[in-house]
């Protein structure tokens, strides 16, 4: 009798832990398939990302980032709120796991190791493994180039499972790990000569060469790799939004906007160029920093995209003068500077108080253009001439274009000095690829000097 009873006493202990069991793991996965439906809830999403230049920065109490923006438009799509925290990058899965965030939005890449432990979206970037080394580093040119050399990565990065691999290849190569060291920090330490190699993204290494005009991209180690927002696994109704959202903004323009305000002017410099702005940020912006601040002021304009003109028209040499008849800082047409009452181009004052007036002048004149894009019809405006841009705008319109976008002028402009285009317009014929590269350059160098007032 007694035996009886401690047996059907272990068989229900026995039940009862399974049933336990198949509770916690039903709950678990409950929980977590119910992540989207959390969210809605709550009316706030919290995003994983990463504190860097790529993903996600303060400037001037603003939050900026590719992935920042991308995340942001995600928040509104869901018509939630944003939350972002951003642990280390060696973090950021166990952080995914433990609940702390509902998806990571760091410009990940799939790879297999990752992909056993959490659920990727679709892909919405594609990018490669570079080789950086210094500029000046003319012998590293090709993979077995790295042989009996030391290459510097993160630890726990894709960039040292495909070092990895290269080892396991034959490659004779030494990497050197760093923990909770950011890319970027490597690439400095590249540029400054402190290390001779590291490997990024493609589209890291491109965006860090503004900023560090001493790196030299040699070559690719990997073929194109897929970047996508990880979730945790068996997250499908969050990942199946994800994937439809990337596919909404991708047709209606939004991820293009995003990207084109990050990547688009990336590569569009050599060194050398290069090299001269920051040197020159240095030795002749402090000369006229002042003036330049406070006539921004005035117009309400950024001072540092003012800078970014100046420096982009005359390199801010004062004496600067064209073939066109333009002269000074802001090289100045002789009637520009009478109707703008300019005694003196080649006084820098002046210069810059004419400058800044006529491009105030300018931007009024686009009244119904909205965001940047007014500001940059405007710069190309300054560059060629108002009236060749209100040709290409109409050229937009007989396109199809959105006559307020600059991305269709950045179209329609380079038609410009095409015979069947230009006949038809009331300016004529101009070289419309100027004020295109005119304007990508003004914003990379306005973004150069953005990047040092946060160091």
């Amino acid at each position: 009798m007694k035996q009886r009873w401690i047996n059907t006493l272990l068989i229900i202990i026995v039940c009862l832990s399974v049933l336990g069991t198949v509770a916690w793991v039903v709950g678990g996965f409950d929980k977590r398939g119910e992540v989207l439906e959390r969210i809605k809830e709550k009316g706030k999403i919290t995003v994983i990302t990463s504190n860097n230049s790529n993903c996600y920065y303060i400037y001037r109490d603003r939050p900026m980032g590719f992935e920042y923006e991308l995340a942001k438009a995600f928040a509104d799509y869901l018509d939630v709120k944003l939350e972002v925290i951003t642990p280390d990058w060696d973090e950021m899965l166990n952080a995914l796991d433990k609940d702390k965030g509902d998806l990571v939005a760091a410009s990940m890449t799939s790879t297999p190791d990752r992909e056993e432990i959490v659920d990727f979206s679709d892909e919405y970037l594609s990018v490669q493994q570079d080789i950086i080394v210094h500029k000046g580093n003319h012998k590293i040119k090709g993979i077995e180039d790295l042989s009996g050399k030391k290459v510097h990565v993160r630890e726990g990065t894709s960039y040292h499972e495909r070092l990895l691999e290269l080892k396991k290849d034959g490659l004779d190569v030494e990497i050197i790990l760093h923990e909770n060291v950011p890319t970027e920090e490597l690439i400095r330490q590249v540029a400054e000569k402190e290390i001779e190699i590291t490997v990024a993204d493609s589209n890291i290494a491109l965006l860090n060469r503004r900023y560090y005009p001493a790196i030299r991209i040699a070559f690719p180690i990997e073929e194109q790799q897929s970047l996508g927002w990880a979730v945790r696994k068996g997250n499908s109704k969050l990942l199946a939004k994800i994937n439809k959202f990337f596919d909404t903004i991708e047709e209606d323009g939004t991820f293009g906007k995003i990207y084109e305000k990050y990547y688009a002017n990336v590569d569009i410099f050599d060194f050398f160029d290069l090299k001269k702005f920051h040197q020159r940020i240095e030795t002749r912006l402090p000369k006229y920093e002042k003036i330049i601040k406070r006539e921004s002021n005035r117009y309400g304009f950024d001072w540092r995209l003012m800078a970014a003109v100046a420096y982009q028209e005359s390199h801010l040499d004062p004496r600067a003068k064209s073939y066109k008849g333009v002269r000074g800082l802001m090289q100045l047409t002789l009637t520009t500077a009478e109707e703008m009452e300019i005694d003196s181009r080649l006084d820098p004052q002046q210069s810059i108080e004419g400058g800044i007036k006529y491009l105030s002048k300018i931007y009024k004149r686009f009244d119904k253009i909205e965001g940047l894009d007014r500001m940059l019809f405007t710069l190309a405006s300054y560059n060629i001439g108002y009236g060749h841009v209100r040709d290409a705008q109409k050229l937009a319109l007989q396109k199809d274009l959105d006559t307020h976008k600059w991305a269709s002028l950045k179209k329609t402009l380079p038609m410009l000095r095409q015979k069947k285009y230009y006949k038809k317009t009331k300016y004529g014929y101009c070289r419309g690829t100027e004020p295109v590269r005119y304007v990508d350059r003004v914003l990379t160098y306005y973004d150069i000097l953005k990047r040092k007032a946060l160091e």
